[in-house]
């Protein structure tokens, strides 16, 4: 028979004549106590190294998130996503409030993006524009996008818009001539 040391008491290996004593009963349960939180943290370190391996479920992703009580969280995101905004929990919460936030959010979610605050582009005081470059936000997405972005923004700051910035690849010629010399008219006489 196979006992796991978290289901185990120390109380099942005190000899009998030490389970009569109730000081030395009552030592053994509190430390019982204590390995079984100690059980909990190893469990816990367990998650994190499966964490960052990228080795969780969808279900232990969502339960985690509830947990951690994330600003911005969909079940039907992408095991990626989940991944990297459970890597970035702490972090988000920390910065809540500022573009370093909305940017982190917009690159784990979106692919790519930056904050333009309405001083760095002629806005009205207290806004600020998203740029992006994926062409996954789409009209569709739209709201998913917002309602992200507004989930760690702070409450005096306001989205005026979403700019989606589409770059293309294109062979440019450039050609350059010169000529150079001296005219010279000669006349008759």
């Amino acid at each position: 028979m196979t006992i796991m040391l978290k289901d185990a008491s120390l109380y099942d290996l005190l000899p009998p004549n030490a389970q009569g004593d109730d000081n030395i009963v009552a030592a053994v349960r509190s430390l019982d106590n204590q390995m079984l939180e100690l059980y909990e943290r190893i469990e816990t370190i367990a998650f994190y190294r499966r964490l960052y391996n990228g080795q969780v479920t969808h279900e232990e992703a969502d339960e985690r998130a509830w947990q951690y009580k994330l600003a911005y969280y969909d079940d039907s995101l992408t095991i990626e996503q989940k991944i990297g905004l459970l890597k970035s929990a702490v972090e988000t919460n920390k910065s809540k409030g500022t573009p370093a936030a909305v940017e982190g959010l917009i690159t784990i979610l979106f692919g790519d993006g930056y904050v333009q605050e309405w001083f760095e582009y002629g806005g009205a005081p207290g806004y600020y524009q998203v740029i992006t470059n994926n062409p996954d936000v789409t009209e569709e997405r739209a709201q998913e996008f917002v309602r992200a972005i507004n989930s760690v923004t702070r409450l005096s700051a306001w989205l005026e818009r979403v700019t989606l910035s589409k770059t293309d690849q294109v062979n440019l010629y450039i050609g350059v001539a010169q000529h150079s010399g001296k005219r010279q008219v000669t006349r008759g006489s």
